[in-house]
């Protein structure tokens, strides 16, 4: 019974963050119109008039670092145009993006943290502990 109850309450109908909740899937098939979906699969949705803006992530943490910058722009109606329609020119040095990993397995581990297992490199201006 105990197993019923945590899975029935760790399904999107209760959490906004394994997924979209009932009411916000509800909202998205009454007044949502796709407008396009990134490289990783989330869906993004505006009103039919246009007045509001939504993702939909397509599975893992609902996190806001997963949003590209072109859609970012696009949510927060910095570009009247979404990347769907008219791509943002992307410069050959720029890199892809990667979501904000801080807090899991994949979170950067500078060389010689204690997380990392090491000892910090020594430095040339180390100080000598004062002894009385």
């Amino acid at each position: 019974m105990a197993n019923l109850i945590e899975k029935l309450f760790s399904s999107p109908i209760f959490t906004w963050w394994n997924s979209a909740t009932f009411g916000t899937r509800l909202y998205t098939a009454r007044k949502g119109v796709k407008v396009g979906e990134d490289k990783e699969g989330n869906v993004y949705y505006r009103e039919k008039d246009g007045k509001r803006r939504w993702v939909i992530y397509k599975n893992g943490p609902i996190e806001a670092s997963r949003v590209p910058a072109e859609w970012h722009g696009w949510l927060h109606y910095t570009v009247d145009t979404p990347p769907s329609e008219q791509p943002l020119p992307t410069k050959s040095w720029e890199k892809d993006h990667v979501p904000n990993l801080t807090g899991t397995a994949g979170a950067y581990v500078p060389p010689g943290s204690q997380r990392a297992g090491g000892q910090r490199a020594a430095s040339s201006s180390d100080y000598e502990a004062w002894k009385p």
